[in-house]
């Protein structure tokens, strides 16, 4: 295998495109299509050798198929908006391809994300003897393989994890998101939720926070919200009792989310606007700067991992896993913040995992089902290295009291 299609020319997908130009030995042939193909050519253009562009509606079975069938990858990389995982999943059902995304699918008319759309494809893709990763981003994906690493090599059974992502940089706009606004405010204004002793507990948005000590950059207040690595974690890491997910966002962010919230910016349902229908959202979204664009002035960095309490050879253990990027190296070396650096690196190096004959098998497999060692062995290599520790007495004395 040595042909990719990546499908999203986004400030991620943008990164995919770059690192796996950087990766020629893996990569042969390297086609990049969006639904803006201006912005496919000026990625091509900053890219190591020849990428060929198209212009596609991923919404659209047909046109998908149309450019698989001329393009014939050994791999989609969907780096699209979440609403479009399953049209591309159809298309390459009937291309027999195999596909990998870095975000489940999520309806247009709903700020529901989960893999309940997404898991019925596996009969679908064993039968045609082809795989779909789902979820090979950061979280989901590098923190899902966090936890399947620690429950493979540092734990007997793992009883509870936090997973924690803080962004610690400074971009110098008054109120902008690290990556698509449309999708990142649907995730924040949702109804949060956290899996306890078998079941699902719900939560005001926002409502609960703690101080937290993310490593490299020190306490921070995150924020307890729902995020879609949760769903499959608790079906795939043993004798789990608890997870959560913790996020940071400054006092500006809050303020500014509050505001919009309040004059109904943050609307997902059409309104009617001088006889024309527009989804207040998508409109914010075309106000707000484009996250690609944030790199340029970024500083700071990203501290993003996984706290573990479990036992270890009868004996109480407490560890963490993590990475830490910083936003002007890699501006430094792909133009991108780190928050789209963080997504799109994974995806790449899942796709060596895969063409290297490191992941195999066949049907729908989120990354925790995966073997978890070369891939990280690789991702460090790829630019993201991490780094696994156990907690001191004391240590995220606030978070595991939460």
């Amino acid at each position: 295998m040595d042909n990719v299609l990546i499908i999203g020319a986004g400030a991620a997908g943008s990164v995919v495109a770059k690192k796996c130009a950087k990766n020629r030995d893996v990569f042969k042939k390297i086609h990049l299509a969006s639904r803006r193909l201006e912005k496919c050519q000026q990625v091509a253009a900053a890219c190591a050798g020849e990428v060929g562009v198209s212009q596609v509606d991923a919404d659209d079975v047909a046109q998908v198929v149309a450019l698989i069938d001329r393009v014939k990858p050994d791999l989609v990389i969907n780096m699209a908006l979440p609403y479009q995982d399953l049209p591309i999943m159809d298309a390459c059902l009937q291309t027999q391809t195999h596909y990998m995304d870095t975000a489940n699918y999520e309806p247009k008319d709903e700020a529901k994300f989960s893999y309940s759309w997404q898991w019925p494809y596996d009969p679908k893709f064993s039968a045609i003897h082809k795989l779909a990763v789902l979820g090979c981003g950061f979280d989901p994906g590098v923190t899902n393989i966090f936890c399947a690493y620690a429950q493979e090599e540092l734990f007997d059974e793992i009883s509870t994890i936090d997973i924690i992502d803080c962004n610690d940089g400074s971009h110098g706009k008054s109120f902008a998101t690290n990556f698509n606004p449309e999708i990142n405010i649907r995730e924040v204004t949702q109804r949060g939720k956290y899996w306890r002793e078998g079941q699902w507990i719900e939560i005001d948005p926002l409502s609960i926070s703690a101080m937290i000590d993310f490593p490299e950059v020190g306490p921070r207040k995150a924020y307890l919200i729902y995020h879609e690595e949760e769903e499959s974690l608790v079906k795939n890491i043993r004798g789990l009792k608890q997870i959560r997910f913790w996020m940071t966002f400054s006092d500006n962010y809050i303020k500014h989310l509050d505001v919009l919230q309040s004059v109904g910016l943050t609307r997902i349902d059409p309104v009617m606007y001088n006889g024309v229908e527009i989804i207040p959202l998508q409109f914010l979204k075309a106000l707000l700067p484009d996250p690609s664009s944030l790199a340029t002035n970024y500083t700071g960095k990203t501290s993003i991992g996984c706290v573990f309490q479990g036992m270890k050879n009868g004996k109480p253990k407490r560890a963490i896993i993590y990475n830490v990027c910083d936003h002007a190296v890699c501006n430094a070396e792909v133009q991108a913040q780190a928050v789209s650096y963080t997504t799109g690196v994974p995806a790449v190096t899942g796709a060596i995992m895969l063409f290297k004959g490191l992941w195999g098998g066949a049907g729908v497999k989120n990354v925790e089902q995966l073997p978890p060692k070369p891939f990280l062995d690789e991702l460090a290599r790829q630019g993201l290295p991490w780094h696994v520790r156990e907690l001191a007495a004391g240590e995220q004395k606030e978070l595991l009291a939460a």
